[in-house]
């Protein structure tokens, strides 16, 4: 450890009149913006040899820059014997079927137990260092409490090939969810921007404007069960909380869901029986290639056996 990766960015002329955190994260989608201000902010972004400090400054478009990323140090992140349900594996990735409850990297209140302790011990330590100390090997990450497919990077080739995949939105990822309501509709597109809620910060809203992200989810009503039903959710662009938000959005939220979902007295005496307590969302199918193979590679998770014994439950 110790060690420097160079990465010589040609900016667009597209990236003209933006900020140079936001136009560096734009070209490489393999570290967050977040990283790329403190990057910025200690000097280790440089333009014709002269460092630049600020992350708000102007960029004129096609300047060539140069990032240096420090290694990460030795996570604090302990190696835990957590037994993960391997979808895949070679030398460079592998694909994790997630149980609900585990979160995927520390964070605070979650220090320890999480993926990524669980990735360090079977790996060996054999993760892709760009996310940095708290996140080795972390391309994408669904919430705590959703069940399903996640692909993990080994090596930083694999790293940068996912990461790009996941900013051309290539990757194929579709959710089973169980909602409350029957959709009047067979199928349907939300489109609507999201971002970080400015009244209550732990929650996602949808945000007209600069500020929102652009997020589209296409669903699909699968099965009518009562008063509810069973969806396939297609996302077209992976936001935080997407498909929980957009879902709510046209008046079918995910039944359990704490923070955007509402049961009525019959589903919250199911969701009571059943002791079921998170929302009913499962990452259900994940396709990609292969960043070194170039082969098209898909998985597909069956509904945990939670969700099914909820989805009996409201069987017609």
């Amino acid at each position: 450890m110790g060690g420097i990766q160079t990465i010589d960015v040609r900016l667009s002329p597209a990236h003209a009149g933006w900020r140079l955190d936001r136009a560096l994260a734009d070209a490489v989608p393999t570290l967050s913006r977040e990283r790329l201000k403190a990057l910025i902010r200690s000097g280790a972004v440089e333009a014709e040899g002269k460092a630049l400090r600020d992350p708000a400054t102007k960029v004129r478009g096609e300047e060539s820059l140069r990032v240096a990323v420090p290694e990460p140090s030795p996570a604090h992140n302990a190696p835990q014997d957590i037994p993960l349900k391997v979808a895949f594996e070679d030398e460079h990735l592998l694909v994790i079927d997630k149980p609900a409850g585990l979160v995927v990297h520390p964070a605070a209140g979650n220090l320890d137990g999480t993926l990524v302790n669980a990735l360090l011990h079977h790996c060996g330590g054999s993760l892709s260092g760009i996310g940095g100390v708290a996140r080795p090997g972390i391309v994408h990450r669904i919430d705590k409490d959703t069940s399903g497919l996640i692909v993990v990077a080994k090596t930083d080739v694999a790293h940068e090939g996912l990461a790009r995949q996941f900013a051309t939105h290539s990757i194929d990822r579709r959710y089973l969810a169980i909602v409350g309501g029957v959709p009047k509709s067979n199928q349907g597109t939300v489109d609507a921007p999201l971002a970080r809620s400015a009244t209550n910060r732990k929650k996602i809203a949808i945000v007209e404007g600069k500020r929102g992200k652009r997020a589209v989810t296409r669903w699909r009503r699968l099965t009518i069960l009562s008063d509810a039903a069973l969806v396939e959710c297609q996302l077209e662009t992976g936001r935080t909380h997407q498909v929980r938000v957009h879902m709510a959005s046209i008046g079918h939220p995910l039944l359990g869901d704490p923070v955007y979902g509402r049961s009525g007295k019959t589903h919250g005496k199911i969701l009571k029986e059943l002791e079921f307590h998170r929302q009913a969302l499962h990452a259900a199918e994940l396709g990609f290639t292969h960043p070194v193979s170039k082969h098209r590679l898909s998985f597909s998770s069956p509904m945990p056996p939670d969700m099914q014994e909820l989805f009996n439950a409201l069987g017609v």
